[in-house]
């Protein structure tokens, strides 16, 4: 019995010292299988659907300055590929572009610029009782209202006066003034006319003592030239207005130097109370 139990001890002990050699010697040939794999040379195996790797060319290994430059090489069907939200994204960039398209038309696009006569402020007359010519000095105004989001230059302003369907008096001015966004200006200018030739019997009318009302009606066609953000524009404006012709004249308000009269019994008008 003795003899027995100490030959199973004996083949168990052999059978353990002959698996722990065996699982050396795989654990010495698996070493070196991948030592002998490690020196074996990259080869790539270009076939048909292959094509040479451009970060390596071939050679199975980067230089070493480019290790901190590269990244790993990731499967097309790796879910980090895939876009998320592109849908989203996508109509968010549409709406911010069309909010700012919007904007821009909004704030750039031209706006109207308005031109409306705001009446004649002062009437002054001289007589040239030589040449029976009534010599007008007409100072009117114009109110410019810009709604625009940047500021409108006006270039020139061009008027003319006619009474009776004939011009009597034209007057150009250039480089007249600059209108503020969003803010309206007064703009005064002073046109000359003269009623003489065949008007000279406004001379006798104009003179008469015992005519308390000298009245005449005159028109007027002023024309705006105005420039803003390389747009140039043209307003024209037709008024018809009660001249007094008399040495009286209307209002004083303003005044801009008028031309010297003409002859020593020149008449200066007076202003109204």
């Amino acid at each position: 019995m003795g003899s027995v139990l100490s030959l199973s001890v004996n083949n168990a002990t052999s059978r353990q010292r002959n698996k722990a050699e065996g699982d050396n010697d795989d654990l010495l040939d698996s070493r070196d299988r991948v030592e002998d794999i490690a020196k074996f040379p990259y080869v790539e195996f270009t076939g048909q659907d292959s094509i040479t790797c451009p970060t390596c060319q071939g050679t199975g290994c980067i230089p070493t300055e480019q290790v901190n430059e590269l990244v790993a090489l990731i499967p097309y069907s790796d879910q980090r590929l895939r876009p998320q939200r592109t849908k989203l994204y996508v109509l968010l960039s549409v709406l911010l572009c069309l909010l700012i398209s919007g904007l821009v038309v909004f704030f750039l696009f031209p706006h109207s610029v308005l031109v409306d006569d705001d009446g004649i402020k002062v009437v002054q007359v001289w007589f040239d009782k030589k040449n029976s010519v009534v010599i007008l000095a007409i100072t009117a105004t114009l109110r410019i209202r810009n709604s625009n989001f940047y500021s409108v230059t006006v270039t020139s302003l061009t008027s003319q006066v006619q009474y009776m369907n004939t011009v009597v008096g034209t007057q150009q001015i250039t480089n007249v003034s600059s209108i503020q966004p969003l803010s309206d200006k007064l703009v005064n200018f002073t046109v000359k006319a003269e009623l003489g030739g065949p008007f000279s019997y406004m001379y006798l009318f104009c003179t008469f003592p015992k005519v308390k009302v000298h009245n005449i009606v005159i028109f007027m066609r002023t024309s705006v030239k105005l420039v803003y953000i390389g747009h140039a524009t043209q307003s024209a404006l037709e008024t018809y207005h009660y001249v007094d012709c008399s040495t009286n004249s209307t209002a004083a308000q303003d005044l801009l130097p008028l031309p010297p009269p003409l002859t020593r019994g020149a008449a200066i008008a007076k202003s109204k109370p």
